[in-house]
């Protein structure tokens, strides 16, 4: 399959009009555009279109009426078919706060899935999201799983995982928090997420081996000029951080200036999708709570919100609508998050030896017309 005269998008985050050659599951050459050989091969011509890696969401729970938590092999492939439907090409499971038993039970279920190629997106590992939380900051997390770190706990289920666990989350202000991410971040990302930390405790968590910070801005203090909080540590020290680009979760304003605070390199677009993107307006649940959805906002019946309805897919077109440029917003829903979580030796870029994860993208719509999932046309 040769995919010709698409302007690519490259490593260095810009656009280069060239051919790409895919072979199996890989991408197998890129050069100047019209210099590959076409004979015997199938061609798409993609003049006037984007060519660029399948995204990466690293933070999504569900989608397609099925939640990752939901513990089926049936519920992990239906949220994989949506997601590649939609140009997602690589995912992490995410759970919530539940006890030991509950996620033991989600992460055995998802085991035949981890890396399996044929029904849509890859799910490639878990983001375990919960239960070392703090209680102020839960969110639409239930308080009962809610607890301090446990570092064993946590090591018993990156195992029962098969050692799928690519991140983690914590408060870092909690008992026993230094200790967790000192020896977990040697396993995994480690995340500050959840929490009350002042900068000074955030500063710490980075100190300790902290790299990723979750949903910047949601579920923790605000970034004020007096006391900047987790927000001012990250902008310091974090690796990258996460950003729900929907519109709802943050104001677009907001999305323009983490941009401008984090630079291109660091910010990660999720999705934070629960079980009702892609679904009608109704009820529906997240970590055993209700949750209603209506007109693309998903709450607890408290009113907080629960988690987006909206695809990374759409939360990349949001931000560029927003007015972040499009490669910066691209570069974040590709080679950021695939980097954050230790995938960017397989998927993220288009890279000749690399998965052939591949989107031919409308320039006006910026939406998927073509899409490729391991060289497989979906």
């Amino acid at each position: 399959m040769i995919i010709k005269n698409g302007h690519i998008f490259t490593t260095q985050g810009r656009f280069l009009e060239a051919d790409v050659k895919l072979e199996g599951d890989r991408i197998a050459q890129i050069a100047p555009a019209g210099t590959l050989n076409e004979e015997g091969e199938e061609v798409i011509d993609a003049a006037g279109k984007y060519v660029t890696p399948g995204f990466v969401d690293i933070h999504i729970h569900g989608a397609a009426g099925s939640d990752f938590c939901d513990a089926t092999t049936e519920d992990v492939i239906k949220i994989s078919r949506y997601e590649g439907s939609q140009g997602v090409t690589t995912f992490l499971g995410t759970t919530m706060a539940f006890d030991e038993e509950i996620l033991t039970g989600v992460f055995e279920a998802a085991k035949p899935r981890f890396h399996q190629d044929g029904e849509g997106a890859v799910l490639r590992g878990v983001n375990m999201e919960g239960p070392f939380f703090n209680k102020a900051k839960k969110g639409a997390q239930a308080e009962k799983y809610i607890v301090d770190p446990d570092f064993a706990m946590f090591q018993r289920l990156y195992e029962r995982s098969g050692k799928n666990i690519r991140l983690i989350d914590v408060a870092p202000e909690l008992p026993g928090a230094l200790y967790f991410i000192r020896r977990a971040s040697k396993m995994c990302t480690v995340s500050i997420a959840h929490t009350c930390a002042t900068y000074e405790e955030a500063k710490a968590a980075f100190a300790n081996g902290a790299t990723h910070t979750t949903h910047l801005f949601n579920a923790m203090p605000a970034f004020t000029h007096r006391a900047p909080g987790v927000i001012g540590a990250a902008a310091d020290d974090a690796s990258h951080v996460e950003m729900i680009s929907d519109g709802i979760h943050l104001h677009p304003s907001v999305v323009r200036a983490a941009f401008a605070m984090f630079g291109p390199d660091r910010i990660c677009l999720i999705s934070d999708s629960m079980r009702a993107a892609g679904m009608p307006n109704g009820e529906y649940s997240l970590g055993g709570q209700k949750v209603i959805m209506n007109d693309g906002k998903a709450t607890l019946e408290d009113g907080t919100i629960a988690g987006s309805a909206t695809c990374l897919a759409e939360c990349f077109r949001r931000a560029v609508k927003f007015g972040v440029p499009l490669e910066v917003a691209l570069k974040a829903a590709t080679i950021n998050p695939a980097q954050a979580v230790g995938l960017f030796d397989e998927v993220g870029s288009i890279t000749a030896g690399k998965r052939a994860d591949v989107l031919i993208l409308n320039k006006e719509t910026l939406q998927p017309e073509t899409i490729f999932i391991g060289g497989v046309k979906q």
